[in-house]
C-alpha cells in the first residue's frame, strides 16, 4: 500500500512520514520510505540523534533506471524514449517491494529501523536550469513499476504545498495523509490539494497536527469537517527527538493515532485499473504537452492495450 504525507512547509508532514514508517517498521510490517521533497531530512527524521544516512539518489542514476524498468518492452526503444510517465507494458521489468534486484540493492539504506530510498537533491549544475519536478519522475518511475501488495508500505514525505500537484507522482498512491496546523495558513493547503484530489478521485484524509488544546481541535473539524481522520497532540518527544536527546516513547495519544492512520490506509484496497487509468492518462497529457516534441517519437504508442495492470502475471 502506498501512503503520501503532503501539507503546508512547516506543518510536520516529514516528522509525521518518519513517525509513520518507523511505526510500521516496529511492527514487523515490510516498509520503505521514499524522501521525495526538495528538502531532504526524512533520513535525520527516522534517526533522530545519530548521523543520518545519505541514500544514493534515484534521479542521479535515472538512465539506468530507465534501461532496467524497460526490459524487453518492445514499445520502448531505448532509455531516451522513456519518460517520467511511461507506464509498464508486457515486458517491462516490475519490481517487488525490497526485491532482490539491481534499483533497490543501489538505492536502498537503512535509517534506523527503516529502509530508505531517496529522490536527491539540487546540484550545483541544476540550479537555474532544471525543475525539482525533473527529479521527482524517478520516484513516479519506480512506483509505475512496482507491485507492492496488502501488508506492505510504501512511505513517500512529498513536496510542500500544491506544488505536488505539478507532476503526475500525486496519482501513485492509496492514500494521501494532509497534515495541517490548527492555523488558517494550515488548512489553506488543505482547501487546495482538496479540490485538485476531488477532480481525480484521489483519496485524501487530514491528520491534525500539533495541537495544544480543544480549541484548536475544534477549529480544525470546523474548517475541514469530516476529512479530518485523526490528530497529534504538540509532542515534547518529538521537539527532544529534533534536538538530539529523545528518550522513553512517543506520547500514548500521539501512538495511537498512528494507529488510526495504519487502520485507514489497511482499509483501502488497491484499485489497480483506476492506478493504471491515472499512469496512462497523465502519460498521455505529458506526451502532447512536451514529450512528443523533446523525442520526435509518437509516445501515445508506448501505452500497451493489452496490459494488465496488478500482480497478475504478462503472457
Amino acid at each position: 500500500m502506498r501512503v503520501a504525507f503532503v501539507g503546508k512547509g512547516g506543518s510536520g508532514k516529514t516528522t509525521l512520514s518518519a513517525l509513520f514508517a518507523r511505526h510500521l517498521a516496529r511492527s514487523g510490517a515490510p516498509v520503505l520510505a521514499i524522501d521525495g521533497d526538495i528538502n531532504q531530512h526524512l533520513a535525520e527524521a527516522l534517526s533522530p540523534g545519530t548521523e543520518p544516512v545519505t541514500a544514493p539518489p534515484l534521479a542521479a542514476r535515472l538512465t539506468e533506471l530507465k534501461n532496467f524498468l524497460r526490459g524487453t518492452n518492445p514499445r520502448i526503444a531505448s532509455p531516451e524514449a522513456m519518460i517520467k510517465t511511461t507506464p509498464p507494458g508486457r515486458g517491462s521489468r516490475l519490481l517487488r517491494l525490497l526485491g532482490d534486484d539491481e534499483v533497490h540493492a543501489r538505492h536502498v539504506v537503512r535509517a534506523g529501523d527503516v529502509p530508505l530510498m531517496a529522490t536527491g537533491e539540487f546540484e550545483e549544475s541544476d540550479l537555474g536550469v532544471a525543475c525539482y519536478h525533473s527529479k521527482l519522475g524517478a520516484v513516479e518511475l519506480y512506483l509505475n513499476h512496482l507491485l507492492d501488495g496488502p501488508g506492505e508500505y510504501v512511505v513517500v514525505d512529498m513536496t510542500a504545498g500544491a506544488d505536488a500537484f505539478a507532476s503526475g507522482l500525486f496519482t501513485r498512491f492509496d492514500l494521501t495523509f494532509l497534515v495541517a496546523e490548527p492555523t488558517r495558513k494550515g488548512v489553506s493547503v488543505y482547501r487546495q490539494y482538496r479540490d485538485h484530489a476531488r477532480e481525480f478521485g484521489i483519496r485524501l484524509a487530514v491528520i491534525g497536527n500539533k495541537i495544544t488544546g480543544e480549541d484548536d481541535l475544534l477549529f480544525l473539524k470546523e474548517e475541514v469537517g469530516d476529512d479530518l481522520l485523526t490528530h497529534l497532540v504538540h509532542s515534547p518527544w518529538v521537539r527532544a527527538a529534533e534536538q538530539g536527546r529523545a528518550q522513553g516513547e512517543l506520547e500514548q495519544h500521539n501512538r495511537h493515532a498512528l494507529t488510526v492512520l495504519r487502520e485507514a490506509v489497511d482499509a483501502r484496497p488497491r484499485d489497480w485499473p483506476t492506478l493504471h487509468r491515472h499512469a496512462v492518462e497523465f502519460h498521455l497529457r505529458n506526451a502532447r504537452a512536451w514529450a512528443d516534441r523533446a523525442t520526435g517519437l509518437d509516445l501515445a504508442a508506448q501505452v500497451d492495450p493489452e496490459y494488465v495492470p496488478g500482480p497478475t502475471p504478462q503472457p
